[in-house]
Formats: structure tokens, sequence, C-alpha cells
């Protein structure tokens, strides 16, 4: 049975797995991005950390049926390249495909890291095989992946930038220049720009309000932690999070009608309290045929969706 290697590569870590082809990690390991000298050197270690595993475990290039890799940035999937990765310092085009199949002699396929994550989850984590499925991330920003009729939506390029869905045309501007992004309030650090602005007008008793007028860190799972413990204002909080999450989630589905829409990334931790609360607005923004039929779901594979999507390129396209 030949084996597929999936790779991660984000702006602290490059995550790497060997795989079946059936989807069952084998091997996991993982190395720093060296992100010194515009970069210049990620694609040399990636390279370098790959030969050196498959010496430990005894496997050669003719093992694999492929590699795959999910990568920030702008990717051109047709020519592997990235350009515009900035967390990696990558400013200018990198010829990742090239790079990576002159150094190790296996086909190599890429495509963006949320579109990679969404084809993980998609195969064998909540979205269950189906054909139809929409992926949420709620990270540091909001990320996306769409995949209908089997297929990744690339559209001319950037499809499934989830995260600018306008939810609030009075609302925050977002780091992309726009104003009311569903970024700018459903990410780990909107949540806290909502807790900020909100305690401002709260006048009532709350643990929530109190550490933030005395300068405690204050972030997203706090801010969770403390609804459960049903403090009033981190209730309104999340109330509020909950109104614009349900309402991009309506209008996403109500444009493709998913058989699911899984949300992952950091602020998922919050577990079934989160589906619920966004299903109870999406339940009003939803079209009803589409509200009977869409679910909504927490993602399954937590940080091997990266790894697991990446290496199902190589299924999808080789």
């Amino acid at each position: 049975m030949k084996k597929l290697i999936g790779i991660d590569l984000g702006g602290t870590t490059v995550k790497f797995a060997i795989l079946t082809e059936n989807g069952k990690v084998q091997h996991k390991w993982s190395i720093e991005t060296d992100i010194s000298n515009d970069g210049k050197n990620i694609i040399p270690n990636i390279i370098e950390s790959m030969k050196h595993r498959l010496e430990l475990y005894g496997l050669t290039k003719g093992d694999f049926i492929g590699i795959g890799m999910g990568s920030p940035g702008s990717v051109n999937i047709e020519n592997g390249t990235v350009v515009g990765a900035y967390n990696l310092n990558w400013r200018t085009l990198q010829p990742v495909k090239e790079q990576i199949e002159n150094g190790t002699g296996i086909p190599f396929f890429i495509d963006n890291d949320a579109n990679v994550a969404s084809l993980g989850e998609q195969w064998i984590g909540a979205g269950e095989g189906s054909n139809n499925v929409v992926f949420v991330t709620l990270g540091t920003g909001v990320g996306g992946g769409i995949i209908t009729e089997g297929k990744l939506v690339h559209g001319v390029g950037a499809a499934g930038e989830i995260g600018h869905i306008n939810v609030n045309p009075n609302g925050y501007t977002c780091t992309c220049g726009n104003i009311g992004c569903l970024e700018t309030v459903a990410s780990a650090t909107g949540i806290v720009r909502l807790a900020r602005d909100m305690s401002e007008q709260y006048a009532g008793d709350s643990k929530l309000k109190f550490m933030i007028d005395d300068g405690q860190q204050v972030t997203a799972k706090i801010v969770f932690d403390l609804a459960k413990e049903n403090d009033p204002l981190a209730v309104k909080v999340l109330d509020k999070f909950y109104f614009y999450l349900g309402l991009a989630c309506g209008n996403i589905a109500n444009v493709l009608h998913p058989e699911t829409i899984v949300i992952g990334g950091g602020v998922s931790a919050a577990g079934e309290m989160l589906i619920n609360g966004v299903m109870d607005n999406f339940q009003k923004y939803a079209f009803p045929q589409i509200r009977m039929t869409t679910k909504l779901k927490l993602a399954e594979l937590g940080n091997d969706a990266g790894v697991i999507g990446a290496a199902s390129l190589v299924k999808i396209r080789a």
C-alpha cells in the first residue's frame, strides 16, 4: 500500500504526517518555522526534515503517491507557488512545488491552509464524507473553505473568505480595510473587542466588567468561561457573537445549501454551548427548507485537520 505525506505550514510550526491512502495517520512530527531571512530557509528545512524521517522509517520516494501541503498566503494551485504569506515573511513569489519536487522526487500538491483544513474535516472529520461542506475556522482571524459537489471552490482564486462576509456595515474596521467583516467580531480578538466595547456601556455587576476595568488580561476563553457561570456581561457579549456568526452561517447556507457547516479553530473549543448559540440565530436567518436540512457541527480533527486535508490533496489531484 502506497502512502501519503501531509504538511501543514504555519507561522510558528510546520506539522508533518505520513498517512495511509484512507487517511490513517501513521507517523507525526513537527519542526519550528524559521521565518528569518525573508523565509528563505522554510522550504529547504521542510525537504531536509522529510528526507531525515523517511530514512529513519526505512522508506523511499517509491513508497509515496505524493505530498500535499496547506500554506497561508495566496496560493496558485496550478503552478504550486505562494505569494503574500506575510506571517512567513514571504512577500515575493515562492516556487514551492518546484523546490519540493526537485528536493524529494515525489509529486507535490498545494492549496490554501483553510481550504486544506476543510478537506480534512470533509474527508474523515465532522463532514463525514459529504460532498457539500462549509468549514468555518475561528482563530486569531476567521477563515474558511467551501466544498461543493465534492470539489473545493476556488473561484478566480480567493473563494471561501468567510471572515470577510459583512455582518455590520456600521461596525469595526477590519485589517483588510473594509468595515464590519465577520472577522472583526467572531475571531478570538473580535470577541475581546466586543467585550471591551460593551463593558463601557454596561452599568451592572459583572466579573468580566471588573476584569476589563481593572486592566486584567481578557481572552475569548475567559468570556466563554464567565458566560458559563452566568456572568451577565459575558452572556450579553456572547449573544452578540452568536448573532453575527449565526447571521453569516445563515447567509452562507442560503447561497450554498451545504449538508454541514463545520465550525473549528481555537474558539470552537467552547463546544456545544457555541453550536447551540449559533444555531438559534442560524434558524432565524436561514431559508426554511435549508434550516431543516443543513447541520451545524463542531470540527472533530483538531490540529490534525491540516495534515490530513493536505494529504487528501494528493488523492484528489494525483
